[in-house]
Parts: C-alpha cells; sequence; structure tokens
C-alpha cells in the first residue's frame, strides 16, 4: 500500500466533502455551488405566468379585429368608409374657393376635415372593439361629461349664424358639443331602460327618460340651434317608442312638441323669416332669406344628369354660403349631375338597410334600442339636409352625414356607428334566436 503524502490526503478529504454535499434538484445530482447559476437561467414562474397571459390577451385581441364577421358588419362599415372618403373629396371640391378666400390656401378646410376622418376612423375602430357591457356602463359618466361641456356653451362659447351651439379651441378648430350629447343621450337613456326593463310598465320610468332628454334638447335649444335639436328629438323620441313606451303618453308628447316646437320658432325672427321666404319664394325678399335656397336649386338645374365635372362647380364661387356644410349636396349634383345626385340617395339607403337589419339581429333590449336610435338619426339627418337643398323644406342648417365638412358631426356619426358595429360583432360571436322581443309583456299590455 503507498503511503501518502500529507498533502494528497488534506486534498482526498476535501474533494470527498464536496461529493457528500451534493444536493438532489429537479431529479438530478447538483452541487450546492452549481444551485444558484442553474436558478439564475431558469425564468421564475410569476414571469412565465405574465408573458403566457400577455399572449393569449393578444391573441384574443388578434382574434377579435381579425376574425371573420358577418355579412352585415361589413355592408355598414364599407359603406360608411364609402361615404367618408366620397365625402372628404367633395369637401374638397366645394370649399377650395372660399377656403382660399378666408385662409389664402385652398386646402385648408379640405385638410381639416381629412384630419377629422381620420380621428374619426380610430374612434370607429376603437369603439367597434369595446365590449357592449362596456359601453353600457361607461353611458353614465359620458352623458355627465357632454351636459358639462354643452354647458360651457353659455361661458365660452361662440355665436355661428346666430346660433351659440360651439366652442372655440385656440382659434384653430370649434367643436359643436351638442353632436356628441346625442350619442350619449341614446346610450344613456337605453342603459337607463334596461336596468328598468321589469318596471317598464310603470310610468315613472318614462318619466325619468323623458326628463334626461327634455335636460338635453333644452340647453341645446338654450342655444338657438333648432336644426340640432329636431334631429335629436326624433332620434330621442323613437328610441322611447321603439323601447316600449305607453301609447297614452307617446300621444302627449306628441302634442307638447306641437305647442312648444311653434313657440321656439317664433323666438327667432331670422327663422320666421326663412319659414316666411320658404312658404312664399315669390314675395319680396329684402333680407335675402331664399338667396341660399335658390342658388342651391341653380347648382343643380346646372349639373343636368352627368354633371359638369368634379371640381367644376360655379355655385361654390362664393354664391352659396355654407356650401362645404349645409349645402354640400348641391354641389354634388351641380357637378355629378342627377345620377351622383341619385348614387348618394342610394348609399344612405343602403346605410338605412344595413342598420335595419343589424337591429333586427340584435336580441339585447340595450343593444337594440341604440342601435334604432343611431338609425333614427343618421338616417333623418340625411333626409332633412337634401330635403333642405331640394326646398321641400326651410333652411335648418342640418349638416349631411359623414359628408358635410365639420368635425364634429363626423367625429360623433363614426363613433355612433362604431358602436353599432361593436352590436354586431357579439351578435356574430353568440348568434341567437331572433325572436325574443323588445319590451316586456306588461309594457305590451299597458300599449294596448
Amino acid at each position: 500500500m503507498t503511503r501518502l503524502s500529507p498533502a494528497e490526503r488534506a486534498r482526498q478529504a476535501s474533494q470527498g466533502k464536496a461529493t457528500k454535499s451534493k444536493s438532489v434538484v429537479g431529479g438530478s445530482r447538483v452541487t450546492r455551488a452549481a444551485i444558484p447559476k442553474a436558478v439564475k437561467q431558469r425564468p421564475t414562474k410569476s414571469a412565465q405566468d405574465f408573458s403566457a397571459q400577455s399572449a393569449q390577451q393578444l391573441q384574443v385581441l388578434f382574434d377579435k379585429i381579425f376574425r371573420a364577421q358577418s355579412v352585415e358588419f361589413y355592408r355598414l362599415l364599407g359603406v360608411t368608409l364609402f361615404l367618408v372618403a366620397f365625402g372628404v373629396v367633395m369637401v374638397l371640391s366645394a370649399s377650395s374657393i372660399d377656403s382660399l378666400v378666408a385662409n389664402s390656401n385652398s386646402l385648408w378646410v379640405f385638410l381639416k376635415q381629412f384630419g377629422f376622418a381620420i380621428i374619426g376612423l380610430l374612434s370607429l375602430s376603437i369603439v367597434s372593439l369595446l365590449p357592449v357591457n362596456r359601453i353600457r356602463l361607461g353611458a353614465r359618466p359620458l352623458f355627465a361629461i357632454t351636459l358639462v361641456v354643452q354647458l360651457l356653451v353659455f361661458f365660452i362659447g361662440k355665436d355661428v349664424n346666430g346660433n351659440r351651439n360651439w366652442i372655440d379651441l385656440f382659434g384653430f378648430v370649434t367643436i359643436q358639443p351638442s353632436e356628441f350629447l346625442k350619442i350619449a343621450v341614446i346610450l344613456h337613456v337605453a342603459a337607463y331602460l334596461t336596468s328598468q326593463q321589469s318596471y317598464l310598465d310603470e310610468p315613472r320610468v318614462w318619466h325619468r327618460s323623458l326628463g334626461m332628454i327634455g335636460i338635453a334638447v333644452f340647453l341645446v335649444i338654450i342655444g338657438k340651434d333648432l336644426g340640432t335639436v329636431i334631429i335629436m328629438l326624433i332620434a330621442f323620441i323613437g328610441l322611447l317608442a321603439l323601447a316600449g313606451m305607453p301609447n297614452k303618453l307617446l300621444k302627449q308628447v306628441g302634442l307638447l312638441l306641437l305647442v312648444l316646437i311653434p313657440a321656439a320658432l317664433m323666438t327667432s325672427s331670422s327663422r320666421m323669416g326663412r319659414i316666411t321666404a320658404w312658404l312664399n319664394p315669390n314675395a319680396p325678399d329684402p333680407l335675402d332669406y331664399n338667396w341660399q335656397a335658390e342658388h342651391g336649386m341653380w347648382a343643380i338645374s346646372a349639373g343636368r344628369i352627368f354633371g359638369a365635372g368634379l371640381g367644376e362647380s360655379k355655385m361654390k364661387w362664393s354664391w352659396i354660403p355654407e356650401v362645404e356644410n349645409d349645402f354640400i349636396f348641391a354641389v354634388i349634383a351641380e357637378e355629378l349631375g342627377l345620377i351622383g345626385a341619385l348614387v348618394v340617395i342610394a348609399l344612405f339607403v343602403v346605410l338605412a338597410f344595413s342598420l335595419l337589419r343589424i337591429m333586427q339581429r340584435t336580441q339585447d333590449f340595450f343593444s337594440r334600442t341604440v342601435v334604432a336610435a343611431i338609425m333614427l338619426w343618421l338616417v333623418f339627418q340625411a333626409l332633412i339636409n337634401i330635403a333642405v337643398v331640394l326646398r321641400l323644406l326651410p333652411v335648418l342648417g342640418v349638416p349631411l352625414p359623414l359628408i358635410s365638412a365639420g368635425g364634429s358631426s363626423l367625429i360623433s356619426a363614426l363613433t355612433a356607428i362604431g358602436v353599432v358595429l361593436a352590436i354586431e360583432r357579439e351578435n356574430h360571436a353568440a348568434p341567437q334566436s331572433f325572436r325574443t322581443p323588445m319590451r316586456s309583456r306588461a309594457t305590451a299590455k299597458a300599449r294596448r
């Protein structure tokens, strides 16, 4: 047996201690010195869970965005995008002369409208991805915020053509809070009626709903914007009627409006002047109340069947006030002719049909009433604007939805359509039988 030197015996003893100190980790023997290194290389469980959860959420979001939707979804989205793109082009054509005179830049109004279109389409995209339940929960704070902003009009507002319904932001753009108040009231009243579905046979529910609507309409009518008030009343009263308001109460509201609307007309000399001039087009018109309407008709007649050509309008050379806004349909008829005007009307018919089909597919009470009100809002606003240009109605100052220049009108309309698209997403994700009535049996008995 070989004798070991003291140095060799000490070395063997230290190696033996290291071998005995090995630990078992995950079924394999790892020295204590190696354990910290192995732990550092392995991600913690919480980090793994967080990354997995984030990946899952992204997957759900991408599935929601890019998953195939219903025909109604794509029809509504397609006609909306076409109307917006067409509107931006027509604003460029209609506003170029007035924009050059006012701002020394013929593209000024067009560039602002293009920016508003981008903002509106972003709003449409974001809202269309929200769960309907989240939209319903956000209805009350949105209603409160828009009411406060509408109140600010009376303190820091700006008068435009005798109406005080705008707020000037740094001299760059003006916003019209009443346009956003439309969608806020629709969502809030629909959410309230949804929460009171079991009590729709009680008058107090409808009285409170009318109170909410009355506050919003009162704030707008004080600013003397009668055109916006008429559109709001059509949408809001239509919402209540389709939600199941008893016929007796509905008739009382109708009689009240027959009294209040003429009273509101008589409080303004300019309104009465426009109505009188419309009723008597051949009478002397020293204040030129018929100027805008007459030149609008001249533009339509000049367009004939095929139009003068895009950008070739003569009436836009400062002959028609608000030509890129309330009277843009006259420029459409002049430049694109009868065919172009009929195509625009047909596009709004498609828009109405798309909204109607989505309303028919919707079973949730809140969603169905919201779609119905938005449909009444956009369709009747387009109908009234075209009727005014054709001199079937007196001048009311109502823009053509999705086409006329104006950021507030465009953004609010696109946001409303985004709400409808969000509703249709849920319809497509969870199709149901389309037999559920909108109102309860108790409400049906009350109506009878």
